[in-house]
């Protein structure tokens, strides 16, 4: 049986991570980007990418792969999906000024919703205009961790497993 050669977790990241870019823009350009549960779709769509991209993996090395070998392949693709979407989250944002400045505006219409006093207003949101770079990647980092974690987990428990026995390898 002739192996077929595995796709890469670069290219798969890659794939997944222009996807779910094309999808961010789109809600963004609609005005969806701020409906409440929109962003579901999105991890979803992600860990629907990494199960199938970690069964494809475990394909096309016959299912000679373990849970671990499965995991890391699917936490290296969120490695680089992550990366590319953390680009192309700044560039957005660096391109696009003014939708920055509807999420501060957002921001103060949900505070002042709850009836906030007007200096802690002006204090949280003083604090999110000077740290919107570490909360934005550093945000994005840790959720598309979590997410990542969870689609591999799922996708390596789903992929079809043949172990080699080390024993049955021993030529005497």
């Amino acid at each position: 049986m002739e192996q077929k050669k595995p796709i890469s977790h670069l290219i798969a990241g890659s794939i997944i991570g222009a996807i779910m870019v094309i999808f961010f823009m789109v809600l963004q350009f609609t005005g969806l980007g701020q409906t409440p549960g929109i962003q579901w779709i999105g991890y979803t769509m992600v860990i629907t990418g990494l199960v199938i991209f970690i069964n494809m993996y475990g394909k096309s090395m016959n299912g000679q792969v373990t849970f671990g070998n499965l995991f890391g392949y699917g936490f290296k693709v969120t490695a680089i999906l992550t990366l590319v979407i953390i680009f192309c989250i700044v560039i957005f944002f660096l391109a696009f000024p003014d939708i920055k400045e509807k999420i501060f505006e957002m921001t103060r219409q949900k505070m002042e919703e709850r009836n906030m006093p007007d200096d802690q207003i002006e204090k949280g949101l003083a604090l999110w205009k000077k740290m919107f770079w570490v909360f934005t990647i550093g945000g994005t980092l840790l959720l598309y961790a979590i997410i990542g974690a969870i689609g591999s987990l799922m996708g390596a428990a789903i992929t079809k497993k043949k172990p080699v026995n080390p024993v049955d390898q021993i030529d005497m």
